[in-house]
């Protein structure tokens, strides 16, 4: 028997089901994995609710997760590259990952190094890789540069933050309490606004003598947004990669000519790693910076898989810092 937490309908963290499931052999280029540990995301309760997300979302009843560290059980037909045993972990499109066992192709399957275990990798994987990219590649973040992050304390926002600080960049970041203030400045980030208090805008131009920032990493979305805009210096980018306060009022092409030849982007991981050279250059220069400990993985909250709707209303109450974890076998 292989249970998952099951939703029949969108809705609140209540429509999670812990059930039975049929799993099935591994096809042509597929493998069986148990995951022992499988990580949350902001992006799980989008697909929960059934808002607007760049990711397809398959039909009811459906299976959540992206993200969880595994070990491979069975091999599909001509499967070269992994055997039965080998840990691994996956962070990429089809959904399953809320299961204690899934089917999943091995053109997404990443080796995983023995020093970091299965906790961290299902921490890290989603919002690692979506760091690398967005501070790699949207934006290639160089020394001196002054950056913001929104939701500087969250599982994302740490990470972001210490990897922009190893790169040589000042981080400025915005959380939505004083606790969460405190946590943001011991990974990285140099200048913490509590931007449900204060306005986080003239501590951007104070630290850049009013030029404003290279790059905003924007998830809170509608709330901060057009306040984000305020904050690049001409030709700087807006990279808006979440939406947690809903989704941003439409923009004007036109004010971004205006305000200074801005850059906007929605970026999103399935395109950024949709070629197997970028996952695993992405997935490489990820683990080479948590083996040297210029990342340091916080995994804050650990759950029963059975219980994946408590971990959502505490991710949605913001009562959460750093990763939250789901355990299959609890």
């Amino acid at each position: 028997m292989v249970m998952a937490a099951v939703i029949h309908e969108k809705g609140s963290p209540d429509v999670f089901r812990w059930e039975d499931v049929e799993v099935g052999d591994p096809g042509p280029g597929e493998v069986r994995l148990r995951n022992n540990a499988v990580g949350v995301n902001y992006v799980d309760t989008y697909h929960r609710r059934g808002m607007p997300h760049p990711w397809p979302v398959p039909a009811l009843p459906l299976v959540l997760g992206f993200e969880a560290a595994a070990e491979v059980l069975e091999v599909g037909p001509g499967v070269d590259g992994f055997a039965a045993g080998d840990r691994v972990a996956h962070a990429l499109p089809p959904h399953g990952a809320y299961s204690q066992e899934r089917i999943y192709p091995v053109d997404k399957l990443l080796r995983v190094p023995e020093g970091i275990d299965d906790r961290t990798l299902a921490a890290v994987m989603l919002k690692g890789l979506t760091a690398q990219y967005l501070l790699r590649r949207t934006y290639r973040v160089q020394p001196g540069d002054v950056i913001l992050v929104h939701a500087a304390a969250g599982g994302m926002g740490l990470i972001l933050c210490q990897w922009a600080k190893d790169l040589g960049a000042t981080v400025i970041g915005t959380v939505s309490g004083d606790a969460k203030a405190d946590l943001a400045r011991a990974h990285g980030c140099e200048h913490v606004v509590v931007y449900t208090r204060d306005d986080f805008v003239p501590t951007v131009m104070d630290v850049t003598d009013g030029e404003g920032c290279a790059v905003v990493y924007e998830s809170i979305g509608k709330n901060t947004f057009t306040k984000s805009l305020d904050c690049l210096r001409p030709m700087g980018m807006l990279a808006s990669y979440g939406h947690a306060s809903g989704a941003p009022d439409p923009v004007d092409v036109i004010e971004l000519g205006a305000r200074g030849s801005l850059i906007l982007t929605r970026p999103a991981i399935m395109h950024y790693m949709a070629k197997r050279s970028d996952l695993e250059t992405g997935a490489a220069e990820l683990f080479e910076v948590i083996e040297r400990g210029a990342v340091r993985v916080s995994v804050n909250h650990v759950y029963p898989l059975s219980e994946a709707g408590e971990a959502h209303r505490a991710i949605e109450g913001r009562r959460t810092t750093g990763s939250t974890v789901l355990l299959p076998f609890a």
